[in-house]
């Protein structure tokens, strides 16, 4: 993983991990164990989701550079869509507290969200590869006399 991309994805678990640690607390003081169970469990997969498309999407961006932007969107929909199924898989469930659980997923994902806008926007990520040139045949390289 290039780094730009392990920036940008430490850049975003961090603050998200944070806000699931915040959750956790919250919901145990609120919901007791099973609820900050909840909070952890959410905030869990709501890192694992957008790590694996934040790895999907900078794959796509080297190998198919042509298909970036229709991929993100894709992929973002996708994930939200797929988050919306977990709330909606686990809503009786009795392991944990659904509330929480579901409060988790939405509260990380936007900070996930919001650290990644932060964390492109603060990149310095050249949009032209330089390519180191070797000097062409009959071309004088150093200082001319």
């Amino acid at each position: 993983m290039p780094s730009n991309d392990a920036r940008t994805l430490l850049q975003t678990v961090v603050p998200t991990a944070a806000v699931g640690v915040i959750a956790a607390v919250v919901s145990g003081v609120l919901a007791g164990g099973k609820g900050a169970l909840g909070a952890v469990v959410g905030t869990l997969v709501v890192i694992v989701f957008m790590g694996i498309g934040i790895i999907v999407l900078q794959r796509t961006a080297k190998h198919l550079p042509q298909l970036f932007q229709a991929m993100g969107l894709m992929l973002y929909t996708t994930q939200l869509l797929v988050l919306f199924i977990f709330v909606a898989a686990f809503k009786d469930t009795t392991l944990f507290n659904p509330r929480t659980f579901a409060a988790s997923i939405v509260a990380s994902t936007l900070v996930w969200v919001a650290a990644q806008a932060r964390a492109h926007m603060k990149a310095k990520i050249l949009y032209v590869e330089p390519e180191p040139s070797a000097p062409r045949k009959g071309e004088k390289t150093g200082p001319s006399t």
